[in-house]
């Protein structure tokens, strides 16, 4: 069972509503309500400079009517103000409805897949900042060349209700707790950025899934390597990519593209392309919304569909796509528990949750010692990529050559240039070390929470822009 409240709504009035709608021409209805609460540190060389906490309450109106979408929220949950704001959405349906309309509700039950033990508000604001005092410490005492430290814990606590006219009740709470530590090294005019950023749908427990002490000793590590690195040299080569946040290529110019946002706008290079071989056949990858306490997941998605794992490649052949109740209709794909939103002043539709490659059978070890030249792009960075074209543009912000099969030396300024269609063909060589990494992914229906992954891996050839001499 879920340690949720009550819903902020009496359900006769969510009856009403839905009804109503149904009655003015509506095809499908949905309320969505959300209560969240929002909780920031920010630590500066050890100082504690902002604590900023907040809440979102509100309700989302959603009607399809002839495959359009109509959409009305209000944070106001007075009665008279939802059937107002009911009312002004049923007057653009121009639809009538004469049959009678019976709605008796359903709870869907499920096993909670995200346990929490301690949520934020149960935890002493001291306990927090000893963490992040720590963390601190451990960053200074790595050199006195560390200019600055910054420290942020982010903690969101939502819980969600979902009504619709298929006769769904739903309920989920997704607590979610990160820690983010960045680091910065001056050398003259130049300033070297690096962070580190582990997070988990988890309360304060999270913390003792991860030690301090590492994240301070890595952060600051990179940051002094790569202040000493030279520019990398620019140029077609082949590269490979480290696991965990590695996985962030793929999930912007590979991930975005099998949405079917933009797969049913005929915006995607994957559209109509589902059965066909579109990777190396050593490549197989997944999104898997259902791994426990996992950056990504949820019991079910905006829509209150149950989520699941779906195969999106398997061995090089593109299997499915991720499929909301808006895009099924016009893909003839059922929905596959994937809709999300940032929250109620948006619309859902399909979005990735937790995406990555699947491992394969080599070390990594095997993988730098057959790689006669090239690059190792150890963390990557931000980037941009466009799904229709895939051609994507990302930043690496730890690289080292390879020469010889072994490690050289650091590099910085190095970028990945390419189309996500075309890189997936290009590897090669997949490792056995699978792992995540979390970030927030940005799109039409918000910024959400988004796990991405990979082992290492090696892409054949791919444009490296740096700077020659």
């Amino acid at each position: 069972m879920l340690n949720g409240g009550e819903i902020m709504l009496d359900k006769s009035l969510c009856k009403n509503i839905i009804s109503d709608i149904l009655q003015s021409g509506g095809d499908f209805a949905e309320l969505f309500i959300e209560q969240t609460k929002k909780n920031a540190i920010k630590m500066v060389d050890g100082k504690v400079e902002e604590i900023n906490s907040g809440s979102i309450n509100g309700i989302g109106i959603r009607a399809f009517v002839n495959n359009k979408v109509i959409y009305a929220y209000t944070n106001d949950f007075s009665k008279d103000n939802l059937l107002l704001t009911n009312e002004k959405l049923c007057s653009v349906i121009h639809k009538n409805n004469t049959d009678n309309i019976n709605l008796n509700f359903i709870k869907k039950e499920f096993k909670n897949i995200n346990p929490v033990l301690f949520y934020p508000e149960n935890v002493p604001l001291k306990d927090k900042i000893d963490l992040m005092q720590k963390t601190h410490h451990y960053i200074k005492e790595n050199s006195d060349k560390i200019s600055k430290s910054i420290i942020h814990i982010l903690e969101s606590d939502q819980q969600i209700w979902i009504y619709n006219s298929d006769n769904l009740e739903a309920q989920d709470r997704r607590t979610r707790t990160r820690l983010a530590a960045t680091v910065v090294v001056s050398k003259g005019n130049e300033k070297t950025v690096a962070t580190e950023f582990p997070g988990a749908s988890m309360g304060f427990e999270f913390f003792n899934t991860i030690d301090p002490y590492l994240i301070g000793k890595n952060v600051s590590s990179r940051a002094l390597r790569m202040s000493e690195a030279e520019y990398c040299p620019a140029g077609k080569m082949p590269v490979i990519i480290s696991n965990g946040f590695g996985g962030v290529l793929f999930h912007e110019a590979c991930g975005h593209p099998l949405e079917a946002t933009s797969v049913a706008k005929g915006a995607s290079v994957f559209t109509g392309k589902i059965g066909k071989q579109i990777a190396s056949e050593i490549v197989s990858a997944v999104d898997d919304a259902t791994i426990p306490n996992a950056w990504g997941s949820a019991n079910i998605d905006d829509e209150g569909e149950m989520t699941r794992r779906n195969i999106l490649i398997e061995n090089g052949v593109l299997k499915t796509f991720l499929v909301d109740r808006a895009n099924e209709t016009k893909l003839n794909i059922k929905r596959n528990g994937c809709s999300r939103r940032q929250n109620y002043t948006f619309t859902p539709t399909s979005r990735m949750s937790n995406t990555f490659i699947l491992p394969g059978d080599l070390y990594p070890e095997e993988i730098i010692s057959k790689t006669e030249y090239g690059l190792y792009a150890k963390t990557m960075g931000g980037g941009s990529v466009m799904p229709a074209t895939g051609e994507f543009n990302f930043a690496v912000n730890e690289g080292y050559l390879i020469k010889k099969g072994k490690i050289d030396k650091p590099v910085k300024g190095a970028t990945l240039i390419g189309k996500g269609h075309e890189i997936l063909s290009k590897i090669d060589l997949v490792g056995n070390d699978l792992s995540r990494g979390e970030g927030m992914c940005g799109s039409s229906s918000g910024s959400i929470p988004a796990d991405v992954g990979q082992p290492t891996l090696r892409i054949s050839e791919l444009t490296v822009g740096g700077r020659n001499k």
